[in-house]
């Protein structure tokens, strides 16, 4: 099976698994659940791939197992996340930007959790980038473990086996193993546009927030004297 790089060479999802196998799956799919470093893997391709290659015969091991696997591989990550943001807390929002950690990819994470609550841990497995962060800020702002464990573990199972399932159901159509190629990218372009949608509306917003808010220095009367100073200052007092 003949794909086309998604992205940089290495991470072309063909190349992962060919090179590493099943154990180098699964150390993707638990980093990308919940390790900083884990945001750029490419998750959904992979997990389709793998379905794909599995209806092709080429992993020794049976469908059930894989999936078992990647679930678990799911859940764990998740779960590390979580109690790493538990450690860290409020100091992961002040860590400086590097080549690896961006401040911006938590605060979009925060945003989704706190738009949807709980189920923030399920719909984010779905959405590249922040399904790495958000389980480390449900962590940071304390979530129940409990409620935590019980999304974890439906989010890891919809996400990690549906859609390696889906890979696994569409390679037996001819249609979709002759342009496997586009229905990769197809699904990279489908699991990126909700993070698209939140860009477009967060610049919308920003930019009707400045057009609301003009500058402090274009409000008449504004920055003449302190706020509750109505005295006039010292050259006048020296005039009078």
């Amino acid at each position: 099976m003949n794909t086309i790089a998604l992205g940089p060479s290495f991470l072309d999802p063909d190349k992962l698994i060919s090179t590493f196998g099943l154990i180098g799956i699964l150390v993707i799919v638990f980093a990308e659940s919940g390790l900083l470093i884990g945001f750029f893997l490419p998750g959904d391709s992979l997990l389709f791939t793998t379905g794909l290659l599995v209806s092709d015969g080429k992993f020794s091991q049976p469908l059930w197992l894989v999936c078992l696997l990647l679930w678990v591989a799911a859940v764990v990550g998740d779960q590390v996340g979580f109690l790493f943001g538990r450690k860290v807390g409020p100091s992961l929002f002040n860590r400086p930007d590097s080549r690896v950690f961006k401040r911006e990819n938590v605060e979009k994470a925060h945003a989704f959790f706190e738009k949807y609550g709980p189920r923030s841990i399920v719909l984010a497995r779905f959405v590249p980038i922040v399904r790495t962060f958000t389980p480390i800020v449900a962590g940071v702002a304390r979530m129940k473990y409990r409620t935590f464990v019980v999304y974890n573990v439906i989010g890891g199972f919809l996400w990690a086996v549906g859609v390696t399932l889906l890979g696994h159901s569409l390679g037996q159509v001819q249609f979709v193993r002759d342009n496997i190629e586009f229905i990769l990218v197809g699904i990279v372009l489908i699991s990126v546009l909700p993070v698209a949608i939140e860009l477009l509306r967060a610049r919308s917003a920003s930019r009707r927030r400045a057009e609301a808010d003009p500058e402090p220095s274009s409000v008449p009367g504004r920055g003449r004297h302190r706020a509750g100073d109505d005295r006039p200052d010292a050259e006048t007092d020296r005039r009078r």
